[in-house]
Formats: structure tokens, sequence, C-alpha cells
């Protein structure tokens, strides 16, 4: 499996191009005169589908073969994904199927099965154990597999919301990029972007203290297993599969890990409904959690943050607003 440089960024977003938001920098008032740093919003929460995952699955979709295209294809998710690859296939009407792992949030089911795709649950909460099964049955039937992150051509589609950044960006380069990490599909498209773009600015992966599994797996320098617990950041959940070409990539890209609490996510997570009266999702919470801490300790930066997704359940929501930090 090849692994995707800045050109295969490029023809992503070529490819991409009028299929996916083109979504805005936000600057993030409040939290600069909180921290005494400049922070930008990347606002991917505002993505069609509300999250970044649409244009990975679309840059795997608008790249089938003319068989693929009939056979259809097969994906996990943990929600965000598997809505993702449910729009991108509705377009060019390829059959698809996403496995879910029982736990997935109803709303991201629900969207699922609007969007016309079969849904197979796979007995086990871990997002991971449905990447299994989905996989085996891809390969038993011979159909294409969208991997929600191993794959070249789902990380080059993340890495558009680089070429947006650099593209959209006036002055000089921020001093620090802060991106969530689940698989490490995002960051190592982002990554590779900034790396021939900006290669003085320093990228912080951010994931959660309760399920760090990318993060541990770089520190131990293989791919290891995580004694994980439920997080609010769902979207970032579940174990890295075996093999991973985002593994390397995040061991090459990431120049420092920091994870963020449950109550930082959830505070994170209230202060943009009140700070911009915009609602983002858990895994979102975790690089804004990130970015302010890391604002905060270096006055006078430039930050920008990812904010990824805004599919969140209102029951998790008020779960996480139960635990906010009060203001």
């Amino acid at each position: 499996m090849s692994t995707p440089d800045a050109d295969a960024v490029a023809r992503a977003a070529e490819r991409l191009a009028g299929l996916v938001v083109r979504t805005p920098l936000v600057e993030a008032g409040p939290m600069a005169v909180r921290t005494g740093s400049r922070v930008v919003i990347k606002a991917e929460h505002r993505q069609a589908t509300g999250s970044f995952k649409l244009r990975g699955a679309t840059n795997v979709v608008q790249a089938l073969e003319s068989d693929e295209l009939t056979t259809g294809v097969i994906t996990a998710s943990s929600g965000n994904h598997g809505i993702g690859t449910a729009t991108a296939a509705g377009r060019r009407a390829v059959p698809c199927t996403v496995y879910l792992p029982r736990d997935a949030a109803r709303p991201k089911r629900d969207a699922i099965a609007r969007l016309g795709a079969t849904i197979v649950t796979v007995d086990d909460p871990d997002a991971a154990a449905a990447e299994r099964e989905a996989r085996s049955e891809a390969e038993r039937l011979g159909r294409r597999y969208v991997s929600p992150y191993n794959d070249p051509l789902i990380v080059a589609g993340q890495g558009t919301i680089g070429v947006e950044l650099v593209e959209d960006w006036t002055g000089e380069p921020p001093d620090a990029v802060v991106v969530a990490v689940g698989g490490g599909g995002l960051i190592s498209g982002i990554g590779t972007w900034l790396r021939a773009n900006w290669p003085d600015a320093e990228l912080l992966g951010a994931s959660p203290a309760n399920d760090d599994a990318m993060a541990a797996s770089v520190a131990a320098g293989s791919i290891i297993e995580v004694d994980a617990s439920s997080t609010f950041s769902d979207g970032t959940a579940g174990a890295v599969e075996p093999g991973a070409m985002t593994f390397e990539l995040c061991r090459e890209l990431v120049d420092r890990w920091e994870t963020a609490s449950e109550v930082e996510i959830a505070t994170a997570v209230r202060s943009m409904i009140d700070d911009h009266h915009e609602l983002v999702e858990g895994s979102a919470g975790v690089a804004l959690a990130v970015a302010e801490r890391w604002a905060g300790g270096h006055p006078g930066s430039t930050v920008v943050v990812v904010s990824c997704g805004a599919n969140v359940a209102s029951s998790r929501l008020a779960e996480m607003l139960a635990v906010a930090e009060p203001s």
C-alpha cells in the first residue's frame, strides 16, 4: 500500500472540487482572550455531512473502477465515516454496506439508513471489531473495502483540509496546528500537506486520555492495544488496525502528542456553544481543549485547530454539559 504524498493530496483536492464544502477559518476571539494567543478554528464541523469524513470517502468513491461501481463498497464506522461513505456512494448510485459497532450513536445510525446504505451491526462496542468483520466480508465478496483511515485515498482526501487551510491563510504561518487523532487518517493527510508548505508549524496530535491508541502506539514504537474506556470523543475511539499505514505517517509527521480529559473535552464543547453558538461533537472538543491549553502555555503564539465534526446525539450533549466546568 503506497503512502500518499503532497501530489496525491493535490489530486484529491481537484477530485473533490464542488463535492465538499470549503469550510471557513473562524477567529476564536473568546479563546484568544482567555489564552493571550491568536486561535483560529478550521470549522470542518460545518462540512455537508457534519464531519470531515466526507472528504476521504468521496475521494475513494470518485476513484472507483467501473466494475467497483456495480459491485459496491463495504465500510466500517462508529458513525461519521459511514455517513460520509453512504453519501459519496449515493451520489454515484453505488451499493454501500456499513458495519457498525453495537453502541453506535442512534442519530448516526439513522442518518446512514436514510442515505440508503445497508447496515450490519457487530455485537461488539469496539469500532475495531466492526472494521475487522467488514474487511473480511469485503474480501470474501470481492468488494471494495473503504477503510476509515488505512487507505491512501482516504488520507489524501482528508489532507484537502490542509490545502484549504494554506490557501485561505493570510500572513505568517501559524506556530501550531492541532488535530484530533483516532486512526490517524485526518492528521496524516493534513500533516502531509503542511510538511510541504508550512514545515515550521508544529503539528499536535490530540487524543482523549481515555482512549489514546495511536499516541500510545507511537510511544511504544509499534501498534499496541490500550486499556481504553468510554469517552465523549466517540469519533476517535477504537484500536488501530494492525499494519495501518497511518502509524508510520503519524510517527513521521506529528511533532507532539497531547491528551484531554473527559471534563476538558466537555468544557471545550460547551465553550464552542457559549463562544460561537455552534455545536460540535466530542472529537472536535478534544482538539479544541488541547489547542486552548497549548495556546495558554505559549502566549503570543498563533494556533490553528481543526474542529472536525458536529454529529453529537442530544443525550451525549446533555452528558457533556452536565460535567463541563462552569464558566
